[in-house]
């Protein structure tokens, strides 16, 4: 091992450790405070929220903090044998003997991504199924059926490999055909398909898992319409989303770019919010669109994949790079998707360690669309229907500071109903 694998072997080991106990220490924290404020609803709360709901709402938070501990670990555990204790080298050597070089370069290495994924994909299920079926469902949430759960899986299967592979196809042959920059053809590929994405998304992919209907209620729909022109804001249509056929968690929704946005309302939060709420939650929507928090994060997607890319670029290049994770790169193929692969593990170690930035950014975002939603309509009402939803998703009203600070892309309520209360000049500006 040459003193850069080994150096970077080091680093690797290093930041895995450091997330891990980082995120130890976060999920304790949080247990910790939720569990020491479990037995009193908060003063701000007191003549809005019970008791039990309170309890409920911390119960469901600590078992799932306590839950994700083990995931945390599991997860750990994985990635230190996929990498240095050999698991994708292993993988990698099998397909390479298996003769599936013998259809080209392209297709072992698609193999490897596909078979990285099915046996990522087996690791994950029961995680997903304790979840679910005991977690969610102690808690009142789940409503899926175990064949439902089945059906939802397989099509989520077939529709990640539907559009999966052709654009991960395209990537590799870029890899493997554009020269010293294929980074940057394949950068603009992959902002081209999530473009696409965006578009397809609402009248292609979300149709084959639930079922969209025309809002029906005269009355609201035309309090929505005029909200929607008050605020100049024009959309293909609004929905009504069968949510309730797999949980009682209930939210709203824009979906679509361009022409193709139109506005999605679960089934389950018309059951719960009165009209003028309903109006206060889409203002809140819209408050997003006034503020171009859209175009914002898709902007800040284009900037960071692009950093991604030139890194990948570089990094696959490298022979430190696969020899330092444990991997012997192929010495007469492609290493493209092994570069590809590794790269998709080792980022995330390091990019936990500034996502408390981008949490702080969405909850600006999130304080400028309540700002909005107060201008455009009652704010009592904003006030009352976030307090529903925060008690119907059993959401904590006491979590740790220091864990919303790291984690929380949406204000605390207590912080949300304070600033709505007392608006800032920054809150409400355009």
């Amino acid at each position: 091992m040459s003193d850069y694998s080994f150096a970077f072997t080091l680093l690797f080991c290093a930041a895995l450790v450091a997330g891990l106990l980082t995120k130890f220490y976060l999920a304790s924290r949080q247990i910790r405070h939720v569990a020491r404020h479990r037995n009193s609803v908060p003063d701000a709360f007191a003549s809005t929220i019970s008791l039990e709901a309170h309890q409920k709402a911390a119960d469901y938070t600590i078992t799932k903090a306590r839950f994700g501990l083990l995931e945390m670990a599991f997860g750990a555990a994985v990635l230190l044998c996929w990498t240095l204790l050999g698991g994708i080298d292993a993988l990698n050597q099998a397909i390479n003997h298996s003769g599936l070089a013998a259809y080209g370069s392209l297709v072992p290495q698609l193999a490897l991504l596909a078979a990285f994924g099915a046996i990522s994909g087996a690791l994950d299920l029961p995680f997903t199924l304790y979840s679910t079926f005991r977690i969610e469902e102690r808690f009142g949430f789940n409503k899926m059926t175990f064949r439902l759960w089945l059906a939802d899986m397989v099509k989520g299967v077939l529709v990640g490999a539907v559009i999966g592979l052709p654009i991960v196809a395209l990537i590799l042959w870029l890899m493997g055909s554009a020269g010293r920059l294929w980074w940057l053809w394949a950068w603009g590929a992959w902002m081209g398909f999530n473009l696409l994405v965006l578009v397809l998304y609402p009248t292609v992919i979300a149709p084959l898992f639930n079922k969209f209907k025309p809002l029906e209620d005269e009355t609201l729909k035309s309090r929505v319409t005029a909200l929607m022109q008050r605020c100049g804001f024009a959309a293909k249509g609004l929905f009504v989303m069968d949510g309730s056929k797999r949980s009682a968690h209930a939210n709203a929704y824009f979906t679509g770019f361009g022409a193709a946005k139109r506005v999605v309302f679960y089934d389950t939060l018309l059951k719960q919010l009165n009209p003028g709420e309903v109006d206060a939650v889409l203002a809140h929507e819209l408050g997003h669109f006034k503020h171009k928090h859209i175009i914002k994060r898709i902007v800040s997607m284009f900037a960071m994949s692009l950093a991604g890319f030139a890194l990948l670029g570089w990094l696959s290049s490298q022979v430190w790079f696969y020899t330092g994770l444990g991997v012997r790169p192929n010495m007469l193929g492609a290493n493209d998707a092994l570069a590809l692969l590794l790269f998709m593990l080792v980022v995330p170690l390091f990019s936990f360690f500034v996502s408390p930035v981008f949490a702080q950014f969405s909850r600006k975002h999130e304080f400028e669309a309540d700002a909005y939603a107060v201008a455009q309509t009652d704010g009592k009402d904003l006030q009352s229907a976030l307090l529903k939803l925060y008690k119907d998703n059993a959401s904590t009203l006491t979590p740790d500071p220091v864990f919303v600070q790291f984690y929380y892309s949406h204000p605390p309520a207590s912080e949300r109903l304070a600033r709505m209360n007392h608006p800032t000049a920054e809150s409400i500006a355009p």
